[in-house]
């Protein structure tokens, strides 16, 4: 726990309710198989990136129409189409996560339902019940559930252990984080003189609408 504890201020310095976090992440990645010293602070920075350090554990999708256009291209080719969803989180996620997922037309209102949210971002009626199938908790019915600290880390430790994350050789194979390298550096491992920045690309092998930000999706 004493080194989990120093790899978590290593990739998380501005991390708050540290104690709680600790905690939680120690049982999603015992249970998980997250054991490896650089596939523990690769996972950690995966969470520190997508959740701003574990503050942020759903998707906002409040945004200006100029953004929709960059993120969601297909869904609106103009300006006056991004402009009908601007500042319409609800409206939004309902257009653009329809019939998609697991979700049903825009009228289920399974998108906004079943928005991004995690530590890793689920999104989608059939991910969430994916999740909650392999947690035995019925987030389907009770997808807010995703929002307690526990619930987060263990459906991000989850993921990572589906889709194989676990057996990645390197941080760089997945995303490749200055705070992962950071921490492989503080516990005396070779780190790379030029390491890469944040990426905001999905996890590698991860199918859409998992661990992915809330772009554009094929």
């Amino acid at each position: 726990m004493e080194l989990l504890a120093k790899q978590l201020s290593t990739v998380m310095p501005t991390l708050r309710a540290t104690r709680v976090w600790l905690h939680v992440l120690d049982e999603a990645m015992k249970r998980f198989e997250i054991g490896s010293p650089e596939c523990i602070v690769t996972f950690l920075a995966q969470i520190a990136h997508e959740s701003d350090e574990c503050r942020k554990l759903e998707d906002d999708l409040s945004y200006p129409a100029d953004t929709l256009l960059r993120m969601w291209p297909s869904h609106f080719p103009t300006l006056e189409m991004a402009r009908a969803c601007e500042r319409s989180p609800e409206k939004l996620a309902n257009f653009v996560y329809a019939n998609r997922m697991g979700n049903g037309p825009t009228e289920s209102c399974d998108g906004y339902r079943y928005r991004g949210r995690g530590l890793i971002r689920i999104v989608g009626r059939a991910n969430y019940s994916a999740a909650g199938a392999a947690l035995e908790i019925d987030l389907e019915r009770q997808p807010e559930s995703i929002l307690e600290p526990r619930i987060a880390a263990l459906s991000a430790a989850w993921l990572w252990k589906k889709y194989g994350l676990n057996e990645r050789r390197s941080a760089r194979e997945i995303v490749g984080f200055r705070p992962a390298l950071a921490a492989l550096d503080c516990l005396k491992a070779e780190r790379s003189p030029e390491p890469q920045l944040f990426a905001p690309v999905p996890l590698a092998g991860a199918p859409n609408g998992v661990g992915s930000p809330s772009g554009e999706r094929a």
